[in-house]
């Protein structure tokens, strides 16, 4: 019997810079081809939440999703020639490298969601990434244009993903793996799924798994970071199954949920003043890369004693 040379498969040829436009060609924009069904279903549920007086929409803060949803898809099509070459620099640099083929797609998105999982997880934990990601939970009503919500600067946490390219995926492997993962994020912002077959809600991240994600009430607070997969939740400690219906958005609501510019810098404008307020490099440090939940408390805790010194002097 002969046996499966390794090394051929994870032998590809080095890709000239040269074809870059091919290779951008081959990556194809399934997001922009995904727009009409997903405006479609957005359309649906927008009519069916109005025509039964549900309440799931809110004009002004579906407008801004939808605000800065379209200024995502403007800044990843013009970030994509600069990603493509950057992966390719990444492709060409490993020994390992595998051909292009239909089926590295499946080891690609469980290693790319883990990855995914991850750097969640950060950004959950890590001020400065979570100001990349703190849009996306601002929205106070549960609805399908929250998934709309991805941060112009989103692209920061990058650094989380190259293990993906590190694995030796080819460049349009990669590419159309993190568009499947982010359109399989659309339909898990819904209120209309409810708990769907118990084997599927073990292993995918479902609608109901995804709502505890966006919940602000204790129980649910950080839990449920899986992208696809919920195992990797169940594996590392951080699931929480949904009983009763979350309370959705921040637990210090924002000013403006319209606004797509401050939606997508008003954080990091909060770490500059809390960085300016104190003398302390210590502080200063853990103001840019504290937890975001602890910061929150000791600014509240802080504003609190100061309500009550002006009330005692007065």
């Amino acid at each position: 019997m002969k046996l499966l040379d390794i090394s051929s498969f994870f032998g590809a040829p080095k890709i000239d810079y040269s074809h870059i436009t091919h290779l951008e060609k081959g990556s194809a924009d399934l997001i922009v081809y995904a727009i009409p069904v997903m405006a479609l279903f957005t359309i649906w549920e927008m009519w069916h939440s109005w025509h039964h007086d549900k309440k799931l929409y809110n004009a002004k803060e579906s407008f801004g999703s939808l605000l800065v949803g379209l200024g995502n898809v403007v800044i990843n099509l013009i970030f994509k020639v600069g990603l493509i070459y950057g992966g390719v620099f990444i492709y060409n640099l490993v020994p390992w490298r595998m051909p292009l083929n239909w089926w590295t797609l499946i080891p690609c998105l469980i290693v790319f969601d883990l990855c995914s999982y991850c750097a969640h997880l950060v950004s959950h934990y890590q001020r400065f990434f979570w100001a990349a990601h703190v849009v996306h939970h601002s929205g106070v009503n549960y609805n399908l244009t929250v998934s709309f919500r991805l941060s112009w600067i989103q692209h920061l946490k990058i650094i989380f993903i190259l293990p993906v390219g590190l694995v030796g995926f080819h460049p349009v492997i990669f590419f159309v793996t993190n568009q499947i993962l982010v359109l399989f994020q659309f339909w898990q912002h819904t209120e209309y799924i409810k708990k769907l077959h118990p084997v599927i809600e073990y292993f995918i991240v479902t609608p109901s798994n995804h709502r505890v994600h966006h919940g602000s009430d204790e129980k649910y607070i950080d839990k449920n970071f899986g992208v696809m997969l919920i195992i990797w939740d169940k594996l590392f400690g951080t699931f929480q199954k949904e009983e009763e219906r979350p309370t959705y958005g921040l637990t210090t609501p924002i000013e403006n949920s319209s606004n797509p510019i401050y939606l997508n810098f008003h954080e990091y404008k909060d770490m500059v003043d809390d960085v300016k307020s104190t003398g302390s490099w210590k502080k200063k440090f853990w103001y840019i890369f504290g937890s975001p939940t602890k910061i929150a408390l000791e600014k509240k805790a802080r504003k609190k004693n100061a309500s009550e010194q002006l009330t005692a002097m007065s």
